[in-house]
Parts: structure tokens; C-alpha cells; sequence
């Protein structure tokens, strides 16, 4: 049987043995076999997994003396570094396209780092990734080779544009603190735009966003960014001359997202850069990631990583504010609360002063002081008393007989004046059972039912105290 070239039609599955290269470049072939070595029943037809097929073509690429150790020069596409520290990016020339790995080690040791734009020169070994089947160059080191066609362009651009002084930080403006209207120029199709509006809503939902759309990549995008700027200061100049009630905004956004050197590149058009210079308001551009830079970046007066940081530096976080707030009421009530305790001592201190000059309070007092200096007085005549006949006794021992019945007369003269005194004292009145009224107004003695018509509170002094009483 002769070999099939026919690529539409497989072999016959008793005449297949394996397939062959056949010459160089033409496609497998079926080979005759005159004793087939499966068993019988069997298919002759080998067909490989994905696995076999990736190992096979591993196997190919690492016995080639070439790939294992090669020097590779080209234009840096996009760069990615994940999280572990490696970089993801891609050599590329006018035709071809090859993807390389740098891992963190490699690329720690280097003082060097790739950029989109850049041309470099990578040494490095080719390999397959077999979880993707992917061939990629595996970078051990970098250095470079010279800039890329654009970034030679990016670079003569900027040069020629610093010295016209659209660069200088002197003619940036200062962002305002609260933004009331945000213009944003933008894709209305992209995610950006809706990045943009979310962190703007969820920071401070007090601000409007007013969306200026245009194109953000291809051939007409300069032109139209461009035409966006112009539309948006017709409004503002047709609003100002109307005294249009509405508030108009107080900055502007230019915001894309990410892409290679040739997808930012409308944002180095000079057009674009001079609009952004000549914009009557404040100019944030949050164009591309982290490591884009654009020359619309160095024009703007504030220069943003993302879009989405963009957003963010334009207005305040609402969290910080309610916090700030909440924070400024703790102190306000602690100052009140202090003020408050400070102005209560003093009129405690006011009240107990005003109590201790009241008039009924001083009378309350007064009487209750000569009630305990008559009771004190009493005391003091009954001890006197006590001490003079004892004396008397003592002396009466020592005199003849005449002066002891003279004493004795003396004694009995005095002993009834003293019975006649305690007979006469307020507290033997009160003993016997009567008592002293007063008015618990002003104290006075009531001698007559006028002194006390119906309704007028008294004090009662008997011999064991005071009561209070009312008259009806």
C-alpha cells in the first residue's frame, strides 16, 4: 500500500502502525505493516491526550540546543506584576509576539525594569507551561536595548512641550475641597465610567456627575477628547451667561482604563495635551494603571493612578466626615456638660447662701438658740443653788446656836424665794402642764384668738418640746 497524503481522510485501522513525520514538512503518514503487532480486535489508530501531545511538544522544545539558552531583542508590550513579586510581559516586533515570565528572584537582582515602549535585550531559556500549553520565555536577565519607535516619539513630544512650559508645576491648580458638579469625560460604554460614578456616589453622594462622552482609543479618539473639552466649556460659558441656577461643575475628570503603549496613546496626542492645559477648570487624569504614564498625566493638574483613584482624591470620604462630626459632637457635649456642672455648683453654692440669709431661717435659729440659753441658765441658777446650801451646811456646824437659828430663818427665807422663783420659772408653768403658743411665721406669743385667725400655722412649747398646730 502506498503512504495517504490526504489530510481529510484517516487510515484504515488495520494498516496503521503509528504516525510518521514522513519528510520534513508534509503531514503525518500511514505506513503498511505486514504483521500488526496489536492484538487482535484491536484499532491500529493512536490518538494522544492533551498531555502526551504537550509533553511531546516540552520534550521537542527542550532538545533544542538553541531554545535553552538565547538572546531575544524587541519592544516591551504591556507589563503585569502579580502579587508575588513576578512580571508578565510580552517582546513583540512588526510580525511576531512572544510571551515571557521574570520571575521575583531574577527580577530582584535587577537594576533594571521593563517598560512599555522600551526595547530590551532578554537572555533567558524558551520552555512550555504545560497547565496553559503555552511556549513562553523564562527571563533570567534584562538590559536595554534602545527605545521603541513610540517611545521615542512619547519622549521627543514631552521634551518639546516642557520647554513651552505646559509641564510646570507653577500653573497647577489646587482641586476645591467639596465639589458640589463633577465633569467626567469618558467612554459612556467602558467600566470607567461606571467606576468612576460608583466611588463618586459611595465617598459623597451630595456631588453630581455630569458624564462628557467621547472616544478614549483609536485613530478619531484625540480629536474627540479634544471635542469634549471644547462642548463642555460652550456649556459652562452658556450656563454662566444665563445665570443657569443649576450647579455647574468645579473640575473635570479625563478617566481610561488600562492598555499597552499604543491603546493610551491618544493621551499623548499634542492636541489632547493642550486641551487639558487650556481647560478653564481643574484637570484630574486617572488614565490607564499604576505604571501608565501618559503625557495627558503631566499636563493635568493632578495626576491620578486609576480612574478609579481619580474619583477618589476629588472628593471626601463621608466615613471621615461623619466620623470627624461625631467626634466634634463628643467634644461639644463634654464642653456643655462641663459648662453644665460648673454653672449647677455655683447655684447650689448661691442657693445655700440665699438659704442661710433668709429671715425665717435666722428666726428658726435665734429661737432655738434662747431656748437652750434659758434652758442653760436654769441649770446654772439650780447648781448655785446646790453649792450655797451646801456651804451653809458646812458653815452651820462651826456657829454658835442664835446664828444657826438665824441661818436657819435665812435658810427657810431662802428656800421658800427659791420654791417661789421655780414656782414663777416658765418651765414649772410648762411643768404643770401649760403651754406657750406661738406663730411659726415670725414667733410671736399668741395671747388672743386674733393673734392667730383660722389657717395660721403655730408652735406649741410644752415642758418636753415643741409641736405644730394649726388654728380653724
Amino acid at each position: 500500500m502506498t503512504p495517504m497524503k490526504d489530510r481529510a481522510r484517516l487510515p484504515g485501522w488495520d494498516t496503521l502502525d503509528d504516525l510518521s513525520t514522513g519528510d520534513a514538512d508534509g503531514p503525518p503518514v500511514a505506513t503498511t505493516r505486514t504483521e500488526p503487532v496489536t492484538a487482535p480486535g484491536t484499532f491500529g489508530l493512536r490518538i494522544f491526550n492533551v498531555s502526551e501531545v504537550a509533553r511531546a511538544i516540552r520534550e521537542a522544545v527542550r532538545s533544542d540546543p538553541r531554545l535553552g539558552d538565547v538572546w531575544v531583542e524587541g519592544e516591551v508590550g504591556r507589563v503585569t506584576v502579580s502579587s508575588a513579586g513576578h512580571a508578565y510581559f510580552t517582546l513583540k516586533d512588526a510580525r511576531s509576539a512572544l510571551a515571557c515570565v521574570w520571575f521575583s528572584d531574577d527580577r530582584a537582582r535587577s537594576v533594571f525594569q521593563p517598560q512599555a515602549g522600551l526595547r530590551i535585550v532578554v537572555h533567558g531559556r524558551i520552555d512550555l507551561f504545560e497547565q496553559q500549553g503555552a511556549v513562553q520565555l523564562y527571563v533570567e536577565s534584562i538590559q536595554p536595548a534602545g527605545f521603541g519607535d513610540l517611545a521615542i516619539k512619547f519622549e521627543a513630544l514631552k521634551a518639546r512641550l516642557s520647554t513651552e512650559g505646559l509641564f510646570d508645576p507653577a500653573r497647577k491648580r489646587p482641586l476645591p475641597t467639596r465639589p458640589t458638579t463633577i465633569a467626567v469625560i469618558t467612554s459612556p460604554t467602558g467600566v470607567v465610567w461606571r467606576d468612576v460614578a460608583t466611588v463618586l456616589s459611595r465617598r459623597w453622594p451630595l456631588t453630581q456627575v455630569i458624564l462628557v462622552a467621547c472616544k478614549v482609543q483609536g485613530e478619531d479618539a484625540p480629536e474627540s477628547i479634544v471635542a469634549a473639552f471644547r462642548r463642555l466649556e460652550r456649556w459652562l460659558g452658556a450656563a454662566k451667561t444665563r445665570e443657569d441656577p443649576l450647579d455647574l461643575p468645579q473640575l473635570t475628570i479625563l478617566a481610561r482604563g488600562g492598555g499597552s503603549l499604543e491603546d493610551l496613546w491618544s493621551f499623548n496626542d499634542e492636541r489632547v495635551v493642550r486641551a487639558v492645559v487650556g481647560h478653564i477648570l481643574p484637570v484630574v487624569c486617572g488614565v490607564g494603571h499604576e505604571v501608565d504614564v501618559t503625557l495627558a498625566d503631566f499636563a493635568a493638574d493632578v495626576r491620578a493612578a486609576t480612574p478609579s483613584a481619580a474619583a477618589e482624591l476629588v472628593v471626601p470620604d463621608r466615613a471621615d466626615w461623619l466620623a470627624a462630626f461625631r467626634r466634634a459632637g463628643e467634644r461639644t457635649a463634654a464642653a456643655v456638660g462641663r459648662t453644665l456642672d460648673g454653672a449647677r455648683r455655683e447655684l447650689a453654692a448661691e442657693r445655700r447662701a440665699l438659704d442661710r440669709l433668709d429671715p425665717r431661717a435666722q428666726l428658726a435659729a435665734d429661737r432655738e438658740r434662747v431656748g437652750l440659753l434659758l434652758d442653760r441658765a436654769v441649770r446654772v441658777a439650780d447648781a448655785g443653788l446646790e453649792r450655797r446650801r451646801a456651804a451653809l451646811r458646812s458653815t452651820a456646824a462651826d456657829v454658835p446656836r442664835p446664828l444657826i437659828q438665824r441661818l436657819a430663818s435665812a435658810r427657810s427665807t431662802l428656800e421658800a424665794t427659791a420654791s417661789a422663783l421655780a414656782v414663777l420659772g416658765p418651765q414649772a408653768t410648762l411643768d404643770r402642764g401649760y403651754a406657750i403658743i406661738r406663730r411659726a411665721a415670725d414667733g410671736t406669743i399668741v395671747r388672743t384668738p386674733i393673734d392667730a385667725p383660722p389657717g395660721t400655722a403655730l408652735t406649741v412649747r410644752v415642758a418636753g418640746g415643741e409641736l405644730a398646730a394649726e388654728t380653724r
